[in-house]
């Protein structure tokens, strides 16, 4: 079976240019989820009272959580724009066309007027934006993963494909540490100005995201397809007319690992500090704990997945999420900081050592030459049907049921949606590091 080209120049300077590539991705991706995840908090916290003016505190918060989802709505697209152009003409172009994107839009969320400054003009600007920051993230994620794993050694590609997924966990993180810092000031204050600090503040991230990833060149399984091959005409048609059930499998495999994420922080802090008696700075401390935990934690995932078989891995990650999830709703719900803090943690564990894997996982699913696209589609769908939607659809089941359990039933739901999505997965790919990434001449076709 056909191995990817390997990297020229010798052993020490291949092993040094994989660990630049990983840590690229991984800056890149912190950036561009720091711009992301601010959106988050912001949503849960304040854009309701800012763009919703007038509506009733859990209308506003509906309001706001679905401009949340209109991010992940326009991921696809981006995934789809991005796939293309990186699969014909390079991974590199399309991620600095990202980041650029990202940086734009989220800088000028910071500037935007509110509802009493400009009316409904407010929040068709809001969305607006928050779409131009759906596109770039989903052209993001698959390129960042690509830049890892298309440098790595043959046998460590799920590890280096973690660099890219613990910019998520870390953008995460520097997301509520931010709005924890600002979460101190008045409340007037905080309203007025202070949540758009954080806003403003990325154009500076992103300047050092943009210096740093110009200095990578393109990673050298796509220039050995360039030079041997003519790129694909149009990647997305190979994709849905060659592979549509691996992308179907790639969009429920990848649902806890982005899902579960946005019920643990987006939909708990505002049920935390809306009806469990929460204050905002202290529910923004209990998350910034979990995301630690995470931070720590979640490159194990891909330790584990390249040691034992991947069914087996990801088995032993996925199972506890049963239990886990249930019992952080209950030490949350008894409103005592340190229990909510233990149970936030305990949850943490599994979704986020499976994210870990996730990304080396889905790079070896889609021959080369459309595997931006191929990845980023099944992602991006998973995102937009599951992660986007996770927080609305949580606090419509409480307010509908008035009890918190429909909403832990949803988070189960999602665990065993990837389990049913994963295992015929690697039936397919291989259960095993050692396995080589799918190509065209030997991929069977869905």
């Amino acid at each position: 079976m056909p191995q990817a080209a390997p990297v020229p120049g010798d052993a020490a300077s291949r092993a040094r240019d994989a660990r630049r590539a990983g840590v690229t991705a991984f800056v890149g991706t912190t950036i561009e989820w720091f711009d992301f995840y601010i959106y988050g908090s912001a949503s849960a916290l304040v854009l309701g009272k800012i763009f919703f003016t007038g509506a009733s505190p859990a209308v506003g918060t509906l309001a706001a959580f679905a401009t949340f989802w209109v991010g992940f709505l326009a991921r696809p697209l981006g995934g789809l724009i991005f796939g293309h152009f990186g699969d014909r003409y390079g991974r590199k172009k399309a991620l600095v066309t990202t980041l650029t994107m990202m940086g734009a839009a989220t800088f000028c969320v910071g500037l935007l007027p509110g509802y009493d400054q400009i009316g409904a003009a407010a929040p068709v600007l809001l969305i607006l934006l928050r779409m131009i920051q759906g596109v770039a993230m989903g052209g993001e994620w698959g390129g960042a993963v690509l830049i890892a794993t298309e440098y790595a050694p043959p046998r460590r590609k799920l590890l280096y494909g973690a660099f890219a997924q613990q910019g998520s966990p870390v953008g995460n993180l520097l997301a509520t540490i931010a709005f924890l810092g600002i979460a101190q000031l008045p409340d007037a204050a905080f309203e007025s100005w202070g949540w758009r600090v954080p806003f403003l503040f990325s154009a500076v991230l992103v300047a050092v995201g943009l210096f740093i990833r110009l200095r990578l060149a393109e990673t050298p399984e796509m220039q050995a397809a360039l030079a041997r091959d003519k790129p694909v005409k149009l990647p997305i048609k190979t994709v849905l007319t060659h592979y549509p059930l691996l992308v179907v499998l790639g969009v429920l495999a990848g649902t806890a690992g982005v899902a579960i994420t946005y019920v643990k922080t987006t939909f708990a802090l505002s049920w935390a500090t809306s009806d469990l008696g929460f204050d905002r700075s202290t529910f923004l401390t209990v998350i910034a704990l979990a995301l630690v935990v995470q931070v720590v934690v979640q490159p194990f995932g891909a330790v584990l997945a390249s040691k034992w078989p991947v069914r087996k891995a990801v088995l032993w990650m996925l199972l506890p999420e049963f239990v886990v999830l249930p019992l952080m709703f209950v030490l949350v719900g008894t409103g005592n900081f340190w229990l909510a803090v233990l149970g936030m943690g305990l949850a943490t564990f599994p979704h986020a050592m499976y994210y870990a894997a996730l990304a080396g996982i889905l790079a070896r699913v889609f021959p080369v030459e459309v595997r931006y696209t191929g990845m980023s589609l099944s992602y991006q769908l998973c995102t937009t049907l599951f992660a986007g939607t996770a927080p609305i659809v949580s606090q419509y089941l409480l307010t509908a049921f008035g009890s918190i359990w429909p909403v832990v039933a949803l988070g189960l739901a999602y665990t065993a949606i990837t389990l049913a999505g994963v295992l015929p997965l690697l039936a397919r790919t291989g259960d095993r590091e050692t396995a080589p990434a799918t190509n065209s001449r030997t991929a069977q076709p869905a």
